[in-house]
């Protein structure tokens, strides 16, 4: 059978043929040898290192956003070991970026290729405090109001009634801090005080009765204004209807009188 001429293969051609330099991704990757694109020397004769790399990845990866590890390791020709660093560098060193089921590299950072501002963590609620614990204590309780209010309101216009009952309350708790009580509640033109709460005083009684003879005494100083103002003057009805401590409630006769001029 008769053969053609054979083709001589220069050994040189084929050699040189395979040690020719490809460009792959913007670097030069040695064929024959069989080094990283990475790591082999660019056509300026220097090495890329391994911060060369990371800078271009991560130039990369905030145009994308989103880059998986495949496309990493085919566009640098990167084996594991340095895909592994790249993804420490990024996730847990620089924090730029996230790992997304273990085949993509999510960017967390801003443009300016640094760490996202952490998220404002929401303030702890503050600590409820502790309940006081239950304590027994005996309280003096002084109740006030005006006599015949209801008249008195027909008599003064709504301007004018308020203006008076108002004087009547100031005058009131004036006395009534004067001897340390406390207001619980203005109900209407009557006022509920407590003496032995919030604090404590071993004359309680003692003090309560002294309010009630003060706010007397001061009804009559107030009643001299209000004439000159108003032609009017006020009476106050007071007393002590029940004495309450911690185990239940004490009532007695109450103890009431009134006080001022009509």
């Amino acid at each position: 059978m008769a053969h053609g001429p054979e083709t001589s293969v220069n050994p040189v051609s084929q050699l040189a043929s395979l040690s020719c330099m490809a460009l792959q991704g913007g670097f030069w990757y040695d064929s024959l040898r069989g080094s990283p694109p990475w790591h082999t020397p660019t056509p300026g004769g220097q090495a890329m290192t391994f911060k060369d790399l990371l800078t271009q990845v991560i130039d990369w990866l905030r145009q994308e956003q989103r880059l998986s590890y495949r496309a990493l390791k085919v566009q640098f020709g990167l084996d594991d070991d340095v895909l592994a660093a790249l993804k420490d560098e990024l996730i847990y060193a620089k924090r730029l970026a996230l790992d997304e089921e273990d085949g993509v590299l999510v960017w967390t950072g801003n443009p300016q290729g640094t760490p996202a501002a952490p998220s404002p963590q929401p303030e702890a609620p503050p600590a409820t405090p502790p309940l006081p614990e239950a304590e027994r204590r005996q309280l003096t309780v002084l109740f006030c109001d005006l006599v015949e209010s209801t008249a008195l309101a027909a008599r003064l216009d709504p301007e004018e009634l308020r203006e008076v009952v108002r004087a009547y309350q100031e005058t009131c708790a004036k006395v009534i801090a004067r001897f340390e009580g406390h207001i619980a509640q203005y109900l209407g033109d009557g006022l509920l005080v407590y003496f032995g709460y919030p604090q404590a005083h071993e004359d309680d009684a003692q003090r309560a009765v002294r309010a009630g003879l003060g706010m007397a005494e001061a009804m009559g100083q107030l009643n001299t204004r209000l004439a000159r103002e108003l032609g009017v003057q006020l009476a106050v009805r007071l007393g002590c209807p029940y004495r309450a401590g911690g185990g239940g409630r004490r009532r007695g006769r109450p103890s009431a009188g009134t006080a001022g001029a009509r």
